[in-house]
């Protein structure tokens, strides 16, 4: 059972970035901008809770969009995958008053809200486009 967990993990595991790196270049560098604010940038403010849960929240998001991948391949249905955002940006409004926008902390809280919100928008676009039937590949993984 173990070898079948482990040829599973691998499979998702590079499946998931395969499909990321063939996309077309301006989503590829719009992706690259929300790994920048959701996974680079809470590493030069590790020490607030808001840095450390929006890191959390976008390690789980990448896990579950390679697991989605995995199991549905790499379809329009990984929209879901950020859903987490959504409770994550309901956390950081209700920290932001605490954190100026004139402060470089406050001004990423900021960022991250505004880049997220921006991609739940298209990703709910793309889960509707799913569940009308829309289902290929978006790439040839």
């Amino acid at each position: 059972m173990s070898r079948v967990l482990g040829k599973i993990d691998k499979e998702a595991l590079a499946k998931f970035p395969r499909g990321v790196l063939k996309l077309p270049l301006p989503v590829r560098i719009w992706l690259g901008v929300l790994l920048f604010v959701n996974a680079v940038m809470p590493l030069f403010f590790l020490g607030n809770r808001e840095a450390q849960v929006t890191l959390l929240i976008f390690v789980l998001s990448v896990g579950f969009m390679m697991a989605l991948t995995h199991v549905v391949g790499f379809n329009r249905l990984l929209g879901v995958g950020h859903i987490l955002w959504i409770p994550l940006l309901l956390y950081l409004w209700s920290r932001m008053g605490g954190h100026p926008a004139v402060e470089p902390y406050g001004a990423w809280i900021r960022i991250v809200m505004l880049l997220n919100a921006a991609a739940l928008v298209v990703d709910g676009w793309d889960v509707v486009r799913y569940v009308r039937g829309d289902r290929a590949e978006i790439v040839d993984v």
